[in-house]
């Protein structure tokens, strides 16, 4: 059975066909700049190939998808046909969804109900669901969303300290992001540990970073909240901050709220402390080279990591594996080793030197024999968790 993988953003649409009887990827690759100009569609499969068309629309992106896919030269099955299902990555799922559905027009409906939680990405993500089911509307079509992993946070985690009153009106809550990634790498460890009741620390560190405190396989605790500006320092998000922040900012710099958040949002993190990027290869590099703000950019990231291990071992009564994930927490040792080291309260204890040689894309144990926590690098995979999802809804449809 094969199963279509569909990531759309305001101007690209990323794809992954996967033969789930092997869950091998069969192919990927992504439309850019679309409806912006100079657009062009990057595919691998029997071949790499750069295809530059204009695509005005993500209807017009996903029907060059599948026609590259059917190509006799770079794609890898002989019709759309062979495609018996499509799986749609969704940002925020409210409190509608709390776990995977399938698109039908009243689940939809309630996806538009919901696009002011995430207004940067959901629009998207519904020009994305509108055109695969305009072009391909013989399959079911699945979403899958970031939030559901986190709906097993008990009220005592998820509510702000606002009045009650007001959380049931307008559904101010911590909806948390990331799920996917969390989910899948949960369900690693879980294999790795040989059993789900363990208690679990989940680092998904990336330009967008988070935690979750995951307790016999249930999220009970995640550092995102009503929306992803919420907890770590990021690539360019502030991450915690006194709320008064906002309305002082407006007051300074003669900006409105709107204003003040899209900057909390794009211009700050590390990026904005170090002055240099949000790209971490960029930040160690000018650290090396003495660059002070750099260091103390890598700094303030990896104590908001270590900050939140400690506040979820105290929530969990204990934590018995750590798990690094996504591009810096699979790829960046510099960031591992100042969030593990200071550790000792924990009793963890790492191998120094596999953490500088773990080698990329493969699950790694870091921690010593005699470390009271596993430590690992659990490479994460999102597209995979969408597709078997997919396959789960549509079994037999």
């Amino acid at each position: 059975m094969k199963i279509l993988v569909i990531n759309a953003g305001s101007s690209s649409l990323k794809y992954r066909l996967f033969e789930m009887e092997t869950e091998s990827v069969l192919a990927k690759g992504v439309a850019d700049r679309i409806g912006i100009g100079n657009s062009f569609l990057k595919h691998t499969g029997k071949k790499e190939t750069v295809i530059e068309k204009d695509l005005p629309t993500h209807e017009e992106a996903i029907k060059v998808v599948l026609d590259v896919l059917t190509d006799p030269e770079y794609g890898v099955i002989k019709s759309a046909d062979e495609i018996a299902a499509v799986g749609h990555r969704v940002v925020a799922g409210g409190e509608y969804f709390t776990e995977s559905a399938l698109v039908t027009d009243e689940t939809r409906e309630k996806i538009r109900d919901i696009i002011e939680l995430a207004p940067l990405h959901m629009p998207a993500c519904l020009m994305g669901i509108d055109a695969c089911r305009k072009v391909m509307n013989n399959v079911p079509h699945v979403l899958v969303f970031d939030t559901s992993f986190h709906s097993t946070m008990p009220d005592v985690a998820k509510l702000y300290g606002i009045d009650y009153d007001d959380y049931k009106e307008f559904k101010i809550r911590r909806y948390g992001a990331h799920g996917i990634s969390h989910q899948y790498v949960s369900e690693e460890a879980a294999k790795i540990v040989g059993k789900k009741d363990f208690n679990l620390i989940v680092c998904h560190l990336g330009n967008g970073a988070s935690l979750s405190a995951v307790k016999n396989g249930k999220c009970i605790d995640t550092t995102m909240g009503f929306t992803p500006l919420e907890g770590l320092i990021m690539g360019t998000r502030s991450g915690d901050i006194d709320p008064s922040v906002v309305q002082y900012l407006t007051h300074k710099k003669g900006w409105d709220v709107s204003q003040a958040i899209s900057y909390l949002n794009k211009n700050c993190g590390v990026k904005g402390i170090s002055g240099v990027s949000s790209d971490f290869r960029d930040l160690t590099a000018a650290a090396k080279a003495g660059n002070m703000r750099a260091e103390l950019a890598i700094d303030m990231f990896a104590y908001r990591v270590k900050k939140y291990i400690g506040a979820y071992a105290a929530a969990m009564d204990g934590v018995d594996m750590i798990a690094f994930t996504a591009g810096i927490g699979e790829n960046t040792p510099e960031v591992r080793e100042r969030v593990l080291d200071g550790m000792s309260y924990l009793g963890i204890k790492y191998d120094e030197k596999l953490n500088y040689d773990c080698p990329r894309g493969e699950v790694v144990r870091l921690s010593s024999p005699e470390s009271k926590v596993l430590v690992y690098v659990i490479p994460t995979n999102e597209e995979l968790v969408i597709a078997r999802e997919t396959l789960r809804l549509t079994k037999g449809k």
